[in-house]
């Protein structure tokens, strides 16, 4: 999100502060071995982004700037929101494009049911899975219900809110990082995507969430391959250097490329 999602330093210290009072160790969750399917990202994404409430890039000096988006856009600060969403619609809703499609108030229904599903447990059979009738997939069904989709999903306070966000103020060492990108590598064995934190802490050149749907190995690198809420068009990746130990970012539209800290997110009742 950089400054285009959770950007207030002031309301994310006294929520992580918080949080850090509220959570400890727990047991890591679950995890099925046999999904029915790949995630496709043409296929298993919001067709709509997560605006940026600030534009970016370099003034005559070569210093990176911010200044607000005019006009102001409406739907901001919802990284999170689409990106744990997208991973539930994933796990937890099965498309029947060959079903009669029904009126919005049933949509808006089935779409609370999907969101409504606790990310950290093992999804479901697919056959128990909230069945969307008359569209063969999450894209294509945003691209017609972009406004209930964003009235039902959740609001910009839940990026707030998140278990995982006391993570953020304590130091990630080489090892903590090296550690968690064997995990991402691990957890996605299962075949589910992986919901992922990623930040600059304390200045906030970054503080943004992205869905880790695929890894690619190499002796140099693990490139995983990313839904980015802000970049809905195709993936993005997220690049782990072994020989640094660190997570790092190209640059795009709203943040100048370079190293982060990223950490998994709803894989133990903490985060």
């Amino acid at each position: 999100m950089a400054k285009s999602g959770r950007d207030d330093p002031r309301v994310i210290v006294y929520l992580l502060l918080t949080s850090c009072l509220l959570c400890g160790c727990a047991a890591s969750r679950p995890r099925d071995l046999a999904n029915h399917r790949a995630f496709d990202f043409q296929k298993d994404t919001f067709a709509f982004a997560n605006e940026l409430c600030w534009k970016y890039g370099y003034d005559e000096n070569g210093q990176w700037m911010t200044e607000p988006q005019q006009p102001k856009p409406e739907y901001t600060l919802h990284c999170l929101v689409l990106a744990r969403s997208a991973k539930q619609f994933f796990e937890h809703a099965r498309f029947e494009p060959k079903d009669p499609p029904v009126d919005e108030q049933t949509y808006r229904k089935l779409i609370r049911q999907v969101v409504s599903t606790n990310p950290r447990r093992e999804p479901p059979e697919s056959e128990n899975n909230v069945v969307i009738p008359g569209y063969a997939d999450l894209h294509s069904f945003s691209l017609e219900h972009e406004k209930q989709l964003k009235a039902e999903c959740g609001s910009a306070w839940q990026s707030y809110l998140q278990r995982g966000n006391w993570r953020m103020v304590f130091p990630f060492t080489h090892h903590e990082q090296q550690h968690m990108a064997e995990q991402l590598v691990t957890h996605l064995q299962a075949g589910f995507p992986l919901v992922v934190h990623v930040v600059s802490f304390p200045n906030l050149t970054i503080n943004h969430t992205v869905l880790v749907f695929a890894a690619t190995e190499t002796a140099r690198q693990i490139e995983f391959k990313t839904y980015d809420p802000n970049l809905p068009t195709k993936p993005q990746t997220l690049l782990f250097d072994r020989a640094e130990r660190s997570f790092s970012l190209h640059a795009n539209d709203y943040f100048p490329g370079g190293k982060v800290k990223a950490y998994e997110l709803y894989w133990k009742w903490d985060y």
